[in-house]
């Protein structure tokens, strides 16, 4: 992937692009590169091991996917119906917005140090800052993710501990309000506080994510399932480890029934999420992945928490 990265340093896009590389891998690392502001997110390491469907799923359906140190299991929640009748099933979360609001409110948690996050306006500015538009039909769809977010319930299963985030939710207290539209307990975008045993786990195990790689692959969820991966796996390696396909597929292919199919679609995804994380030294081989050590996306020197 150096290639993509040393093309646009020497001799622009343009050049890259006659060069035969892909069009998106090309456009990932140039918005990147382009970056200047420098600032960064975090994410608790469980969701770099596992991560949320990329598609919606039937709204009463769990979600459980495993890695080789975690296995994450997500719990749709419910609310009540506009008729006064039973409770109806919300989903859980899923795609790229999804992804997006829980960086958010990870990241303001442990800069700020309180698991109170202001959402509203200060969620809307952070969304248009990563390129994602919050108007219309996206503003609803961010309001829908927002609201899976806040009901569903979860367990990282630790591997070799004995203890882990048991029957958590993500979110201990949301503003749902009557939206006037489609019935009552809609979410409200204003405040959101982080449940207690979530945020601990995120203070004790937080991974730094440059913001400008997150922009370039924004729209994209599977790039950043696997961009968050290398950021945490990568710099923790002492030496090459290979990964194999059907790891790869059991923790990231979720929604592929065949192996061939996910090898096949997860190269691409992979070489997305290299475009925006330059210092990785990663090969993709017949067998599987062989990760190399690698310097981190964020330096530690350059992370001051409050």
């Amino acid at each position: 992937m150096a290639t993509v990265h040393s093309l646009l340093e020497a001799h622009g896009k343009a050049a890259a692009l006659e060069a035969g590389l892909d069009r998106n891998i090309v456009e990932a690392a140039s918005l990147y590169m382009g970056d200047e502001d420098g600032a960064f997110s975090f994410v608790y390491s469980g969701w770099a091991q596992c991560a949320l469907p990329h598609r919606r799923l039937p709204d009463d359906a769990p979600w459980e996917i495993s890695a080789d140190r975690v296995r994450l299991v997500v719990e749709p929640g419910r609310r009540p119906s506009h008729d006064d009748g039973p409770l109806e099933w919300v989903g859980v979360p899923f795609g790229s917005h999804a992804r997006l609001i829980l960086l958010y409110l990870q990241t303001e948690a442990l800069k700020t140090g309180s698991r109170e996050i202001e959402l509203g306006g200060s969620l809307r500015d952070w969304l248009r800052r990563i390129g994602v538009s919050v108007g219309g039909r996206t503003g609803m769809l961010v309001k829908e993710q927002a609201e899976r977010i806040s009901r569903c319930r979860l367990t990282f299963h630790l591997q070799g501990k004995t203890t882990g985030l048991i029957n958590q939710s993500i979110v201990d207290r949301a503003l749902f309000i009557d939206d006037g539209e489609e019935g009552q307990g809609r979410l409200s975008l204003e405040t959101a506080k982080l449940s207690e045993g979530f945020f601990e786990q995120l203070r004790r195990h937080p991974v730094p994510l440059e913001e400008a790689a997150i922009r370039a692959i924004n729209n994209n969820p599977a790039a950043l399932d696997a961009y968050l991966w290398l950021a945490y796996r990568l710099h923790s390696l002492t030496a090459p480890k290979l990964v194999t396909w059907k790891a790869l597929k059991g923790q990231f292919g979720g929604g592929f029934k065949a192996l061939h199919h996910f090898k096949h679609k997860w190269r691409d995804t992979l070489n997305l999420a290299l475009a925006v994380y330059p210092a990785a030294d990663v090969e993709i081989q017949e067998t599987g992945v062989l990760l190399k050590p690698s310097r981190p996306p964020v330096a530690p020197r350059q992370i001051a928490l409050r």
